[in-house]
């Protein structure tokens, strides 16, 4: 069953969502395997964290980049927040987020984002943002207001940042890991030979080296990235991306499959299929990964409060057996 969400929290009319795409010959959507199949949002607890982000006038990437986890994560009140605005800079092949030209800095956001963590009563807590090429930082100082917003009425709360990756924003990385989140996350995406097609205002080595430089500029911050499979890419291919996170330092990888938005969206290649998954996760394991999340359905912010905890938990282990 499909999970799309109406997106009705903006009341005057937009542009079209992905202006860049409208010329693109239509790939039909693919009917989804059985595994992918979620159920449609409808819990209580669901409307309520809806209603919350309407009053507080947030923005999420669960609405946003069409999340078919928007229903079971919602219904735990598990809301990741994208700051900056719903509109980014980049046009990537894959993604549901708007792309144009975005607004000012709303510099009342930091305070908002924090007030709907307190009032969620979240233990860990997401935050990301649309890209932000217009602006001289990237937007860093506004992901490091939001971090010490958050710490100041929620101090318990563990803080996860999915950052964009701050291509030619000198400092950028800097005031981020500066203002101490518990975990910094930036995705991958692909392989490096889809990057031209799927992800073509990014450079692979780029965002290794903001995840390698982060972990360099403080060990004791947790790292993360993840990846789409079913673009093309090949076992070896997803195999190097492994170990160039582990080069760079990197805790957690998530894989999960990609999912189509819309007919002008780049097609799906293949589903793979679960026990695909359990083996890229064995080996993900086997290369050193502190965590690995690896389900058709996962996403960076998926189920990542549990799996916080078990990050913890993990490196623990790893410094007692060091010892």
């Amino acid at each position: 069953m499909s999970t799309r969400v109406e997106i009705d929290h903006r009341s005057a009319p937009r542009p079209p969502r992905h202006p860049e795409k409208a010329a693109r010959p239509d790939n039909p959507i693919q009917r989804k395997p059985d595994w992918i199949r979620v159920r449609a949002p409808g819990s209580a607890i669901f409307q309520q964290t809806r209603d919350l982000m309407r009053e507080n006038r947030l923005v999420t990437v669960c609405e946003e980049a069409a999340c078919p986890n928007i229903g079971e994560c919602w219904s735990q009140r598990h809301a990741t927040m994208m700051i900056l605005g719903d509109t980014c800079t980049r046009a990537c092949s894959f993604c549901n987020v708007r792309t144009g030209l975005p607004g000012a800095i709303d510099t009342q956001e930091p305070a908002r984002v924090a007030d709907a963590v307190a009032r969620l009563g979240l233990r860990h807590v997401v935050i990301t943002s649309v890209d932000r090429d217009d602006l001289p930082d990237g937007g860093a100082a506004h992901f490091a207001a939001v971090i010490t917003e958050i710490r100041n009425v929620s101090p318990a709360t563990t803080i996860e940042v999915l950052t964009p990756d701050f291509l030619r924003k000198p400092g950028a990385i800097e005031a981020v890991v500066q203002a101490r989140p518990d975990v910094l996350n930036h995705n991958l995406e692909t392989v490096p030979r889809l990057y031209p097609t799927i992800r073509p205002g990014a450079r692979y080595y780029q965002s290794l080296r903001l995840l390698d430089h982060a972990k360099q500029l403080d060990p004791t911050i947790f790292t993360k990235s993840g990846m789409m499979v079913g673009l093309g890419e090949d076992r070896a291919e997803i195999f190097q991306v492994m170990d160039d996170l582990r080069v760079a330092g990197v805790d957690f990888l998530t894989l999960g499959q990609y999912l189509q938005p819309t007919v002008k969206h780049e097609s799906v290649h293949r589903f793979v299929p679960p026990g695909e998954f359990n083996d890229y996760a064995a080996m993900a394991r086997a290369k050193g990964f502190l965590m690995v999340a690896a389900t058709p359905l996962t996403r960076s912010s998926y189920h990542a409060d549990a799996d916080f905890a078990q990050l913890r938990e993990a490196r623990a282990v790893r410094a007692a057996q060091a010892a």
